[in-house]
């Protein structure tokens, strides 16, 4: 790896943190500016945010809701360089809920994120997060048969 690959980790892993303390704090606007303004943001329900603004705005609802006082814990585990400016990360991720002194396994998720460096900056331009979960009954079944 040589010098400026390990200084675009670097300032990846900070972006990753940006996005945690802005979760933590429930700052629409830090949470959003860790995005480009044409981002495509898929939630681990499946539900497509596409835009800055669509991603702050839906985020500023979860936090003056159900989402209030929440934290989000989480690494990231892998980053590989597709070019100089691009990048995927892949982070693992957990919401913890105010009144919980540790989230729930059940709640683990898995994402992946598109990076870019912009004007010199990295952000996120994709980002999918999916729930870790084993295989449920059906799976298995049709895992069992299909041998």
């Amino acid at each position: 790896m040589d010098m400026q690959e390990a200084q675009d980790r670097k300032e990846i892993e900070s972006l990753f943190r940006k996005l945690k303390t802005a979760w933590d704090q429930g700052d629409e606007a830090a949470y959003g500016s860790c995005f480009t303004e044409d981002a495509d943001y898929v939630t681990f329900q499946g539900e497509h945010l596409q835009g800055r603004k669509a991603i702050s705005d839906s985020h500023k609802a979860l936090w003056n809701s159900v989402l209030r006082g929440s934290t989000l814990e989480g690494e990231i585990k892998q980053i590989r360089f597709l070019s100089p400016e691009t990048a995927v990360f892949h982070g693992l991720g957990v919401v913890k809920l105010r009144w919980q002194k540790q989230a729930p396994v059940k709640r683990d998720s898995i994402n992946t994120n598109v990076v870019v460096k912009r004007n010199g900056h990295w952000v996120i331009a994709a980002f999918q997060n999916s729930r870790i979960s084993p295989p449920g009954l059906m799976q298995k079944i049709f895992m069992k048969f299909s041998k």
